[in-house]
């Protein structure tokens, strides 16, 4: 189908050719159900950005998002507090995505006004929400406790592990909203090499997401407001492998969702590689690898920003930072292997069609599990393709709380 040959073909045909930019777009109007975006402030906002212009991406982004936080402000100064908690909530979400798009020099900065605008929605929310500081190796993660309400009843709580670079704002649509209107706790926290950790500490990702989980899961057992026995985790996107992962090292998780499951990160990275430089890589020419591939970046500037976005997180505080080849070989820890087998907890695991970035690994891990789960297929006749379903979230809210409340009551 050619692009955009009419209006009303978008879905089909795409926002944009940048795939990039049509994902980004389809992920904000899935969140207008949730209140994280405003279809009309997304469409009148992608209006004046062409094609592959990412320097006029950000600025747009960012304008948007800025002026939202200045009004939410205002009406918050004026005691509208539904008003200012909707108004920051979309803020937080047009400035993650300028977060994502911003230069080196910005990006702190940035997300830091991004951080200031989901604080502010923690602040007016109608929810009862909690700053939390969870105890991990020494130092703490931080996080956000929200609950139904301000009583201190013992309730279901769902852990939520977010993917590579997904912003709280993002996974409020994804998720959190959609367990609070069923009466679940929900936490929000950020980990190794996930937002604050990784824009303002410096800290990477880990592979072995254990020794993440283990200590939420402790810190929530000691909270009176936490039902112990229906304690839940759902991991998106990069999560995916995160929560897996964990589940066959803890045990003491309920429940547990993917949103798609991935069993070996580096397929997204691999499969990208022209045949000569992938070839470099399996036979371990490092010094080959890394020249080939700074000669190939020097030519492809969206390449080289996507790679630099993606790699950072793997590589904060690395002695290597400037070495692709060490970045690929980091990368290629993030794999399940054999762990499944050792997966006992029940599993819900979507499978959206037209998964771009890992592509069958939801069917290979529903194979690989002896226990419990469900394999649950999202097709684009339902309007529900794509990765982690982004114009159907309202669907997959229903599909998997539908089955957590089920076993969580067993």
């Amino acid at each position: 189908m050619s692009f955009l040959s009419s209006p009303h073909e978008a879905f089909s045909a795409g926002f944009y050719r940048d795939s990039d930019f049509d994902f980004a777009v389809r992920g904000l109007l899935g969140h207008a159900a949730s209140g994280g975006s405003e279809p009309g402030e997304v469409l009148a906002t992608i209006a004046g950005v062409k094609d592959g212009d990412h320097a006029a991406w950000f600025t747009a982004w960012h304008a948007l998002g800025q002026r939202l936080l200045g009004l939410a402000g205002e009406l918050r100064e004026s005691d509208h507090f539904d008003s200012a908690s909707g108004t920051y909530l979309r803020a937080a979400s047009y400035l993650s995505l300028a977060v994502d798009s911003a230069s080196d020099s910005e990006r702190l900065e940035v997300f830091r006004q991004h951080r200031a605008a989901w604080d502010g929605f923690i602040d007016t929310t109608v929810y009862s929400a909690d700053r939390v500081a969870i105890p991990y190796e020494g130092g703490e993660l931080p996080g956000y406790l929200i609950r139904p309400s301000d009583d201190e009843e013992p309730r279901a709580t769902l852990i939520l592990n977010n993917g590579s670079d997904g912003s709280h704002s993002s996974m409020w649509g994804d998720g959190a909203y959609g367990a609070l209107a069923r009466g679940y706790n929900v936490l929000f926290f950020d980990g190794p090499g996930q937002q604050s950790l990784l824009f303002e500490r410096g800290i990477p990702f880990r592979h072995d997401w254990e020794k993440v989980v283990t200590p939420i899961v402790d810190f929530l057992l000691a909270r009176p407001d936490v039902d112990g026995e229906r304690l839940a985790v759902y991991g998106i996107s990069q999560g995916g492998y995160w929560v897996p992962r964990a589940l066959a090292f803890e045990k003491r998780l309920a429940a547990a969702i993917v949103d798609p499951a991935v069993v070996d990160v580096s397929t997204s990275w691999l499969g990208q590689l022209p045949s000569p430089l992938r070839k470099l890589f399996e036979e371990g020419k490092r010094e080959s690898f890394d020249r080939d591939m700074a000669i190939g970046m020097r030519f492809g500037a969206s390449t080289a920003r996507t790679w630099a976005f993606r790699a950072r997180p793997f590589r904060a505080g690395s002695s290597h930072t400037d070495s692709y080849f060490d970045t690929l070989t980091e990368v290629q820890r993030y794999a399940l292997g054999d762990l499944p087998a050792q997966i006992t907890t029940p599993l819900f695991i979507t499978a959206p069609e037209d998964e771009q970035f890992w592509p069958g690994q939801s069917e290979q891990f529903a194979g690989a599990l002896t226990g419990e789960k469900v394999l649950q297929p999202f097709t684009a006749a339902e309007g529900a393709n794509f990765h982690c379903q982004p114009l159907a979230r309202t669907l997959t809210d229903q599909r998997m709380f539908d089955w957590l409340d089920a076993t969580l009551a067993r």
